[in-house]
């Protein structure tokens, strides 16, 4: 199992980057996971787009879905589409269905997202498979809601091996969040933030420091932490330095073209 990072700006986009997205790959299958901002122009650089079995998104925000309307574009009127050919699966949280029309009606094209892809809304801490993939799904902390997703390949899942990836979306602090990924391979954190954001009476925090992203690792014992979700604007080997003082294992920064294979 191979993860690209095609994608790990917040939610405005590092100067010629884009927002969330990753590419995983095995055995011939693709699923992409996150199609923010700018992502659906970095996945061609990787691979043909109709080759891609499903999409998967963890919450609704702009810089995790957006590029699904260029993607749908794409499949419904590329010149290489032919008519025939079976839609992509696209795997999100309840009520996308509802909010993707939104979006789409500012194209004039309510169902232009619904035409491209076979929308699955999956159930909140429930389980899927995509291909050889099994994925996971456990509610995490942020301003909407937003789940975290742990992948293992079909024959780790039947061996009882432990998770490969878990994917922290975009989440604040979180106990749950840390069971999900417990022993994981690799764990993906968000480090959008330089400080903790202030206390805010009524709303829960969203977003994670590297500093905090390494005390979530080192609480859950995973073999490496990927701090993503980070603009271009901090410097990354102070992330880093941030994470590691907390987290006695592995940090990598993640940039666009990253490569990790999950073996």
């Amino acid at each position: 199992m191979r993860l690209t990072v095609l994608g790990k700006s917040p939610s405005w986009e590092d100067a010629g980057g884009a927002c969330s997205g990753y590419l995983l790959e095995q055995q011939g299958h693709a699923v992409l996971l996150e199609c923010g901002n700018g992502v659906f122009a970095k996945l061609r650089l990787y691979r043909d787009y109709r080759t891609v079995s499903a999409v998967v998104v963890s919450h609704f925000h702009g810089d995790h879905v957006l590029d699904l309307v260029p993607f749908s574009y794409a499949l419904t009127y590329s010149p290489r589409r032919r008519p025939d050919e079976q839609r992509p699966r696209l795997l999100a949280p309840p009520r996308t269905r509802e909010r993707l029309r939104t979006i789409a009606s500012t194209f004039e094209d309510p169902e232009l997202v619904e035409r491209a892809f076979d929308i699955v809304e999956y159930a909140p801490d429930g389980e899927f498979r995509l291909g050889p993939f099994l994925f996971r799904t456990r509610s995490v902390p942020h301003f909407t809601d937003t789940f975290a997703l742990a992948v293992n390949s079909q024959d780790q899942a039947e061996t009882g091996s432990e998770t490969r990836f878990v994917f922290g979306a975009d989440c604040g602090p979180s106990r749950e969040l840390v069971e999900f990924a417990r022993g994981a391979s690799v764990l993906m954190l968000e480090a959008t933030l330089i400080e903790p954001e202030a206390p805010d009476p009524g709303r829960r925090r969203g977003h994670l420091t590297p500093r905090e992203a390494g005390e979530h690792a080192q609480a859950a014992g995973v073999e490496r932490l990927v701090l993503t979700h980070i603009s271009d604007e901090v410097d990354p080997a102070w992330a880093r330095a941030e994470a590691e003082a907390a987290f006695a294992g592995e940090v990598v920064v993640a940039h666009e073209g990253l490569v990790i294979d999950l073996v």
